[in-house]
């Protein structure tokens, strides 16, 4: 059996900001989750109906598991302006993506960590069959507010988790005790959504979600959506920018593993859309090797690029969009005709009309 002070003694050692655990078992919130992917909120992630099984209870993962083990670390990065970041002439980056991709961070850390508690163990940062949030709640690291995201009272919700099953057991009168649930009356997340993804507190449409939208949708973003996403290009943090615990009490990390998290100049958060719009692929690939935007590949951040560019309004965008609308994509060919569109109308109209 493991000595819990132990284990979280070595957590912050390797660099976490939080740490906690709980014995194995049916996953907390494995009910909600399964009616969530009925009622189709998950979108085209199929990957999520796939293993649905193994995330609402972790013993299918690894039968020999004992312990789940969550840790958290902060992503807050250096501080950039809001009036740069809402600059509309500039493409808006999710403030977790801003550094170096946080698998590539994290996880052998986090692998690590699991190799010193148990000879058997598996970890994961995102990318594993399990309910993160749940279970980090269970584990005390915070509670899940009303737009979704773990919340620590102390740190706000921007955090990375990452979660290890054990095939050992820790001493169960040091086990954390749940954080109590703090939104109140507090419905501004719920507010500030500009596509409306947050139908009722704690139920994320991901279907109209801008994180969806700019990173997991493939193919084309729905029309009546795009005048909504305004200029993020990749990610959203608009429901946790408003939120008071954020405001309030969210600080960088002095971790060294948030050190890789931090921007490098202002245009790793906001890149202006000019930029964005002549990316080729070589350039694209040299510019983000490393970070979290190769996930949506080229073609990715150029359509969303375009999609800011129609909401930009600017004709600066319409000689990039013209050369865009011969490019090799035909989704980058499309998002290319209706920010043109968008951007020539708005130039019709007499002043006093727009």
């Amino acid at each position: 059996m493991l000595r819990a002070a132990l284990v979280r003694e070595k957590a912050l050692e390797l660099g976490f900001d939080l740490v906690g655990f709980a014995p194995i078992g049916p996953a907390p919130g494995a009910e909600r989750f399964l009616a969530w992917l009925a009622a189709g909120y998950h979108g085209e992630m199929a990957w999520l109906t796939r293993t649905a099984d193994q995330r609402a209870d972790p013993r299918l993962v690894l039968g020999k598991a004992r312990t789940v083990v969550m840790v958290g670390l902060s992503y807050e990065s250096l501080k950039v302006p809001m009036e740069l970041l809402r600059d509309p002439s500039r493409g808006r980056i999710a403030r977790y993506a801003w550094g170096a991709d946080y698998h590539d961070v994290i996880t052998p850390v986090l692998r690590a960590f699991g190799e010193w508690m148990a000879r058997e163990s598996r970890a994961w940062v995102d990318t594993g069959p399990v309910l993160e949030r749940a279970w980090a709640e269970r584990c005390g690291l915070g509670f899940i507010g009303k737009n979704t995201c773990l919340i620590h009272p102390r740190k706000g919700s921007y955090l990375f988790l990452g979660a290890v099953l054990v095939a050992e057991e820790i001493e169960a009168d040091e086990m954390p005790p749940p954080v109590p649930h703090g939104c109140g009356r507090c419905t501004r997340c719920l507010r500030a959504c500009p596509t409306g993804a947050l139908p009722v507190p704690g139920v994320l449409d991901a279907r109209r979600c801008i994180s969806y939208l700019t990173i997991e949708l493939k193919g084309s973003i729905p029309t009546e959506l795009r005048p909504h996403i305004g200029n993020w290009v990749f990610g959203c943090d608009d429901c946790q920018d408003v939120c008071p615990y954020v405001r309030q009490f969210s600080r960088p990390s002095d971790s060294p593993l948030a050190r890789a998290f931090r921007p490098f100049s202002a245009d790793r958060a906001a890149p202006p859309l000019v930029e964005l719009l002549q990316l080729d692929e070589p350039t694209f690939r040299a510019r983000y090797r490393g970070t979290p935007l190769t996930r949506v590949k080229r073609r990715g951040l150029v359509r969303n690029a375009c999609v800011a560019a129609g909401n930009w309004g600017s004709e600066t965008a319409v000689p990039h969009l013209q050369r865009l609308l011969e490019d090799t994509e035909p989704l980058i060919r499309e998002h290319a005709a209706w920010a043109l569109a968008r951007i020539l109308r708005r130039d019709a109209e007499p002043a006093g009309c727009r």
